[in-house]
């Protein structure tokens, strides 16, 4: 069956009427959906090979950050190429080129654990980063097309939600996977060396050496049954690389997609979304830290750790919430609402002590939920074939996940980290005001042709 949804198909999606149906494909969607669950969970992934890459190969914390700095530099260097690159080849077959990318990166952490150097992980981690970017890329604007356009809001809303199963369940499995480390028994064979011996440095060198090597095994072991459900994932993509017939991306040049920005509505978008992952990213990055302190709960690393379930999962309930509100509530009016939702939050837990202000800092993860694929859909209504260069700048503007963090820790620096949480507070304000700003329907471009796809 073939269906004509030249105009449905339009990625811009969140039109004042819903006239055209888009494009009903549930098989389709599931694929989709499987997506945003991968690349969430391997995102988060990075918050267990932190630690372990810490200890193998004693950094310092701001050596230890390359490897976030070196994943979300990704989003800044592949953005606009990628859009390009899907532009020509198609949704499909961008995503399966997005998993054999990711599929290639934890490949090389095959040789990187071989040779325990650290500056191989981090080029696997930023060749990994880019399959991701690739897959985001595809994925956000294909499940505007999936569907009735007035719903793309919702529908949006419900795939980062797989996204958050996948950041919730990624990092407790790869803890078990890969933290459960030997450094006890190393530490305890290394000191049978005595160090007034001759020769002791060298053996103290071979041992380190060798223990690095053995529990970089660890890591390349996790990353190559990664590799492989990638590869048997991109085999069932390409199976339905030729469902979305007749493709048409309006041509553009190397630049693509920075003309969009001279759009208020969608350069106010994009700043947003540098904002928002900024904001998410640094509350995350500093809870455990947080939690420890006196100014909250006392905890040890451990238990403090822990809560971050509460965190990430309460972005993954608000999530599946949230699609459902979106279907009867303006999505600018939502985004205002739990942008002052975190805002209050914040500002509760850095006025008070104790299990308040644990907890109620822990909640801003539920007011997270909805801002990214609200903010996207917002930003994005009505590009037409513009959508993968639209996309494409989103894409680089998620690179404040590498910015904001470094800001926040700056200023915790300087003053306390309390107050340095003072900066993510700004990011949700300046969300909140395009949420008011966007709560009207985008408007027409008319020199922007629609995207003519159909499914068979």
């Amino acid at each position: 069956m073939v269906m004509d949804t030249s105009a449905a198909a339009s990625t811009s999606p969140a039109g004042t009427g819903d006239t055209h149906q888009g494009i009903n494909a549930p098989g389709l969607q599931v694929f989709v959906f499987a997506l945003f669950f991968i690349f969430g969970g391997i995102t988060s992934l990075n918050d267990v090979i932190i630690p372990k890459l810490k200890e193998l190969f004693t950094l310092n914390y701001t050596q230890a950050m390359l490897i976030q700095f070196c994943f979300f530099a990704a989003y800044a260097i592949i953005g606009i190429p990628g859009a390009m690159l899907i532009k020509r080849i198609g949704y499909m077959r961008g995503a399966v080129l997005g998993l054999l990318t990711m599929m290639v990166g934890c490949l090389l952490f095959i040789p990187a654990s071989g040779t325990a150097i650290y500056a191989l992980f981090l080029i696997a981690l930023f060749i990994l980063a880019t399959g991701v970017v690739l897959v985001q890329i595809v994925s956000n604007p294909l499940i505007s097309l999936l569907g009735r356009p007035r719903t793309a809001h919702s529908r949006l809303t419900f795939a980062q939600a797989f996204n958050s199963v996948g950041t919730t369940i990624f990092p407790f499995v790869g803890s078990i996977l890969i933290l459960g480390g030997t450094a006890q028994s190393f530490w305890d064979v290394s000191r049978v060396v005595d160090p007034a011996c001759k020769g002791a440095k060298n053996a103290t060198t071979a041992l380190t050496d060798a223990y690095r090597i053995a529990e970089s095994q660890v890591v390349a072991h996790t990353y190559l049954g990664l590799a492989i459900a990638l590869a048997l994932i991109a085999a069932a993509v390409w199976m339905f690389r030729n469902q979305l017939k007749g493709e048409a991306h309006q041509a553009s040049g190397a630049l693509a997609g920075l003309d969009l920005l001279k759009r208020p509505r969608f350069a106010f978008g994009a700043l947003c979304i540098f904002l928002y992952v900024g904001a998410e990213v640094a509350i995350g990055s500093t809870m455990v830290n947080y939690l420890k302190s006196e100014h909250t709960l006392c905890l040890t690393d451990q238990s403090a750790g822990k809560q971050l379930i509460f965190y990430w999962g309460g972005a993954m309930i608000g999530r599946f919430i949230g699609s459902a509100v979106l279907r009867v509530i303006s999505p600018g009016k939502v985004l205002a609402g739990v942008a002052t939702g975190a805002i209050l939050l914040v500002l509760i837990s850095i006025s008070t002590h104790g299990t308040i202000s644990a907890n109620t800092l822990l909640a801003v993860g539920l007011m997270n939920s909805i801002m990214f694929p609200t903010i996207f859909t917002l930003a994005c209504e009505k590009l037409g074939a513009r959508a993968a260069d639209g996309s494409g700048i989103i894409n680089v503007a998620i690179c404040g996940g590498a910015i904001i963090p470094v800001l926040t820790g700056a200023l915790a620096d300087s003053v306390t980290l309390p107050m340095a949480l003072i900066l993510p507070v700004v990011c949700y304000l300046i969300i909140g005001a395009f949420g008011i700003y966007a709560r009207k329907p985008a408007e027409d471009y008319a020199d922007e042709p629609a995207v003519a796809v159909a499914f068979d």
